[in-house]
């Protein structure tokens, strides 16, 4: 066994027992090793300490209960092993910039340390291999543009660290943006039946840390729209990572920060540089499966 197979498996039991009180000894136990080699083996793999991991996990699947149920704070903190209402509402406001209260009245959308899957650091596959993981399926392969594909929509800036990694937490700024665009999507003139909604990220004229993030609709090509941000893919050769979930929450929640992951080692194995924007395609989900796609332009071999 790896010894990221070691992490792996106590990652998959802390995620199976969040409810129940975690020490350090059975954890090491779980991955067969001693308990300082395993917090250090732990921190160095997940970027995280042991304890810290498990608070935030704890916090993420606490406020899925406070959205979707109608249990009292108070128990639903007692429930994750916080002490008091105070202390689970500090850690809360702590990780996620608002009380759980606040919260609960406006359920909005937040980044959380998602659950990792270690096999992405250390596996790599071809182009045109399916890679088959913990709940999701992602493919690396090349799409060529023979025209370019127009899309108008909104933009707004948004750190960096937000669209990327699955390892901040807080509001999530680009979800807002998601929210208001398709309040004003009916409105957009042109649109293309049955085409698709795109994210285009890249740097204009953000501050540092930021970027440019686009959510937008595709418009019939030759036409023109005013009023809206617009964003013209190029005619050329495209390297897409394309992947899918079981369902939608699967896949805007953890595959979508899995597979950005994965291509970002993965073009780097590669020795690939990419045209400094990037897009995310997204498809109707189907009854089977929820499936998206990061678009790229690969530009020269790095040296």
């Amino acid at each position: 066994m790896h010894a990221w197979e070691s992490i792996q498996s106590t990652i998959d039991y802390i995620e199976e027992h969040l409810n129940e009180e975690l020490q350090i000894e059975t954890l090491a136990k779980t991955a067969a090793l001693s308990p300082f080699y395993f917090q250090r083996l732990f921190s160095r793999l997940v970027n995280k300490t042991v304890y810290d991991y498990i608070k935030m996990r704890k916090l993420s699947k606490a406020s899925e209960i406070l959205k979707s149920s109608s249990s009292r704070i108070v128990d639903i903190a007692m429930e994750y092993g916080f002490s008091s209402h105070s202390n689970f509402t500090r850690a809360f406001k702590e990780t996620f910039g608002i009380t759980p209260e606040q919260y609960r009245a406006d359920p909005v959308v937040l980044n959380h340390f998602i659950k990792p899957d270690l096999i992405l650091n250390y596996v790599m596959v071809d182009e045109n291999v399916p890679l088959i993981t913990d709940g999701m399926v992602l493919e690396i392969f090349r799409r060529k543009l023979d025209q370019p594909r127009t899309f108008a929509g909104i933009e707004g800036e948004i750190p960096i660290a937000q669209l990327m990694g699955g390892e901040t937490t807080g509001v999530a700024a680009g979800a807002k943006l998601w929210e208001d665009f398709h309040k004003i999507k009916p409105l957009i003139p042109n649109l293309l039946p049955e085409g698709n909604e795109l994210g285009a990220l890249y740097l204009g004229n953000a501050k540092e840390g930021n970027c440019i993030y686009m959510a937008g609709a595709e418009i019939i090509p030759g036409t023109t729209v005013h009023g809206y941000q617009t964003f013209e893919m190029p005619a050329c050769e495209y390297l897409v990572c394309g992947f899918e979930a079981e369902n939608i929450s699967q896949l805007y929640g953890d595959a979508v920060f899995k597979a950005d992951k994965f291509m970002d080692r993965w073009l780097k194995q590669q020795q690939i540089r990419t045209a400094a924007f990037g897009v995310e395609m997204y498809y109707p989900p189907s009854a089977e499966a929820a499936y998206l796609e990061h678009w790229s332009i690969p530009e020269s071999k790095t040296l």
